[in-house]
């Protein structure tokens, strides 16, 4: 009787892309405690008012429905708030979302060119996808290395081309003339990504640079300044060309019910957005101020709703903070960083305890 050579059993997960085993997850912890200051978020919640008008317009959706296919209403309220051609919008759960998808459209096979340190979830994703990603390091005050960008945009595409304005995480706002020389130099070789999640904080638009390109989008997130994380909804503008690409990679219905509606809302009372951003770029420039003594620690200038505190260790100061309350997060294993903890701004209140803490860490 022939015998059959025995084979050697499959690993359980033989099936998934070494890629995506290889990529770690998103580098993130969630800790309980009483003053959150480590995510970059409002520390304002929607206001009551309009709240109370969200839910009164849900109330009055059927919930037995699948919402829009592409979420239309929404994207004619983001086009008439932006000025925006709304066949250029494209909605999703959160700028995360366009992100990952971005990557699909222009990545796979090809390049992400990007910059270090910057947001993980950009080389996360093209990690995941098989994208060969390309860091060009920032300059010591962390601006872009505008001709070491340039020199590996001449090295040739085709590929995704990420700017962040104003950096994340260091909160660094680019001179405009930087920005665009950059995004000239990528022709239509490249999609120009301008992630633009912070810019209500900096002042920065650069819808201009971006409107009647082809190849250009800017990425705005409802996240931050509108205070709306918990919805998880951000949108790109571009052309309707390159919007129309992008659609065709987002899921169908994608954009829930109370999500359309509490948006709407928003969109239809922009004022408390404008005034809850003056508000935090006050605190920013008053924390900021009372650090600028520091003996042993050292809080980096910053355009938006956070800012980097460098420390000489990280990880006794991220505890330090912990022990009096206060949730941050630890940057210190990302390049150019060492001993840096990155710091939301949060109300009067929370940052006047953080300046208590800050200030008797840096006296031990």
């Amino acid at each position: 009787m022939t015998s059959v050579p025995e084979t050697e059993p499959a690993h359980p997960l033989a099936g998934v892309r070494p890629e995506v085993r290889a990529t770690p997850a998103y580098p993130f912890t969630p800790i309980d405690a009483p003053f959150k200051l480590d995510q970059n978020e409002s520390a304002l919640d929607f206001p009551p008012a309009l709240r109370r008008l969200a839910l009164e317009r849900l109330g009055q959706r059927d919930w037995n429905r699948y919402p829009e296919l592409d979420a239309q209403t929404l994207r004619l309220k983001i086009g008439e708030y932006e000025g925006w051609d709304p066949d250029g919008v494209v909605v999703t759960p959160g700028s995360n979302v366009i992100i990952k998808l971005l990557t699909e459209m222009g990545g796979i096979g090809q390049r992400l060119l990007t910059v270090q340190p910057t947001f993980s979830v950009y080389e996360l994703e093209a990690q995941m996808l098989g994208a060969q990603v390309t860091r060009v390091p920032l300059r010591p005050d962390f601006g872009l290395d505008v001709e070491g960008l340039k020199r590996e945009l001449a090295g040739g595409g085709p590929g995704v081309l990420s700017l962040i304005q104003p950096h994340a995480p260091t909160g660094f706002l680019d001179a405009e003339a930087d920005v665009r020389a950059v995004a000239e130099a990528a022709g239509d070789g490249w999609i120009v990504v301008i992630d633009e999640a912070y810019h209500q904080y900096s002042g920065s638009d650069y819808k201009a640079l971006v409107r009647g390109r082809g190849n250009r989008l800017s990425l705005r997130t409802f996240s931050k300044a509108w205070g709306l994380a918990g919805l998880r909804l951000g949108y790109a503008l571009a052309s309707p060309e390159l919007a129309a690409n992008l659609q065709k990679l987002v899921s169908a219905f994608n954009v829930n019910a109370l999500t359309q509606a509490v948006a709407e809302v928003a969109l239809e009372h922009p004022e408390y957005v404008r005034a809850r951003a003056e508000e935090v770029v006050w605190e920013r420039e008053r924390v900021l101020k009372a650090l600028s003594g520091l003996r042993k620690l050292h809080a980096h200038p910053s355009q938006a709703n956070f800012f980097l505190l460098r420390t000489p260790d990280a990880d006794h100061a991220y505890r330090f903070l912990l022990e009096r309350g206060l949730l941050v997060r630890r940057q210190d294993k990302l390049p150019m960083l060492t001993g840096c903890l990155r710091v939301s701004i949060g109300t009067k209140e929370q940052n006047d305890l953080l300046l208590a803490a800050v200030l008797e860490l840096d006296a031990e």
